[in-house]
């Protein structure tokens, strides 16, 4: 496998509809053995004449994949595309029906609420059972011990059975555990979304520092701006079957444009429920280049448009702010533009348009969200629409042709949200 971590191939499961998957004993094993040419001759057919393969569903088809060591991979899909279940066939959970997967390194897996852990042990002896599943001794536990508990901030309930804790204290010190007793690949599902919001990013900040310490992560999530904040790499999964696997703000727009509804434009009319209040209703928006083109990708050093269509539905006295909120892909603010209601805007009855120019050289290389707002203050501040994360672009970095121009020479990633050009002046004093 060389520097590989994680090697599939054809890998594919199938599950029977409304039967769990059953672990079978000893027993069961010889009798279904015994049993077998019996079963053979009564599957053929079925008194209604059904087949019985139409009992089946494909969780996961012929996926292929490599995972280097190191790398943090995104998998992402809709409800049913199959994540979860190429999660648990990695851990070794699940086994798969045909293919195989060929996994180096210990893992350590939250693939739901406290997997692996027993209802009646408590937390300080849940934490010494995943070490030692893990294969790691008493001394390599308790030096990460009192780390893994001030992370999940159970201090006062770990000696008490993990049976009485919430889904959140459950959650967090699965969490804690899987990422500190240092496996070489961690997987990860969606469970991030039980805790709140200052945990989710403890827990992001988390995964890049085991990321950042050379281990494999795979990461599961359904927030786009996760997926494209943590890795660089992510997979589309749909319908069992990989469909786009490259860069993650590629993958992410995949997703969108699959899904039928597209991230740079979309039309909140179709959504059967109106966007606003009696004031006035969101109806359409879209990211534009400066020649008219509706797009979703802009290059870094070119400005782009943000649109907006609203309709007010009633008269008022001064004119409302159209404001967009700009977001980055850890959901951290990044800007907030309005207009100026003094100079725009009206105060009839009708369909407006809001249009707002983002300079070229300003924002970093990425992926941003836009959240549409649209504010009256002539009773007081009153928002009839905030419609957060509703469009979507990825502003790229063409680096080769920039390298000289912007960069002064310098190859590497340029951190922070924004990355303006701006005047400077050098001169010789003495």
């Amino acid at each position: 496998m060389g520097d590989l971590a994680i090697r599939v191939e054809n890998l594919s499961k199938r599950y029977r509809i409304g039967q769990r998957e059953r672990y079978l004993a000893l027993r069961d094993v010889l009798a279904r053995a015994i049993s077998a040419p019996f079963r053979v001759f009564s599957s053929n057919s079925k008194p209604d004449g059904r087949n019985p393969r139409s009992d089946y569903i494909w969780a996961l088809k012929d996926v292929s994949l490599e995972v280097k060591q190191g790398e943090v991979v995104g998998i992402i899909g809709r409800n049913g595309a199959g994540k979860t279940t190429l999660l648990k066939i990695l851990a070794r959970i699940t086994r798969p029906t045909s293919g195989y997967a060929e996994v180096r390194g210990r893992v350590g897996s939250l693939l739901e609420v406290g997997t692996g852990f027993h209802p009646e042990l408590t937390g300080r002896e849940n934490i010494y059972l995943s070490g030692a599943v893990l294969g790691m001794t008493k001394r390599e536990i308790d030096r990460k011990f009192d780390e893994i508990v001030d992370f999940a901030g159970v201090e006062k309930f770990i000696d008490t059975p993990v049976k009485h804790y919430s889904s959140g204290m459950y959650m967090r010190l699965a969490f804690a555990v899987a990422a500190h007793l240092e496996p070489e690949i961690l997987l990860v599902d969606e469970v991030l979304a039980v805790g709140d919001a200052d945990f989710q990013k403890k827990c992001l900040g988390k995964m890049e520092d085991v990321a950042k310490e050379g281990r494999t992560v795979l990461f599961v999530s359904h927030n786009m701006g996760m997926i494209t904040s943590l890795c660089k790499r992510a997979i589309l999964l749909e319908e069992g079957r990989l469909v786009t696997d490259g860069p993650a703000s590629e993958t992410v727009m995949a997703y969108y444009h699959r899904g039928g509804s597209s991230p740079h434009a979309v039309d909140f009319t179709r959504g059967g429920r109106p966007i606003g209040d009696h004031l006035a209703t969101l109806l359409q928006a879209h990211i534009e280049d400066m020649d008219g083109n509706i797009v979703s990708e802009v290059d870094i050093r070119y400005p782009f448009k943000v649109k907006m269509r609203y309709r007010l539905h009633e008269s008022v006295p001064e004119p409302p702010f159209p404001n967009f909120h700009f977001f980055d892909a850890r959901g951290e603010y990044v800007f907030v533009s309005s207009s100026n209601n003094f100079t725009n805007g009206g105060t009839e009855p009708g369909i407006y348009e809001a249009e707002c120019i983002v300079p070229g050289n300003l924002l970093n290389n990425g992926t941003y969200f836009i959240g549409l707002a649209l504010t009256f203050t002539h009773r007081g501040i009153h928002v009839s629409f905030y419609e957060k994360d509703a469009l979507a672009v990825n502003v790229k970095d063409p680096m080769e042709e920039t390298l000289y121009e912007l960069r002064s020479g310098y190859s590497g990633p340029i951190p922070g949200p924004v990355r303006p050009r701006l005047d400077w002046r050098i001169k010789k004093i003495s």
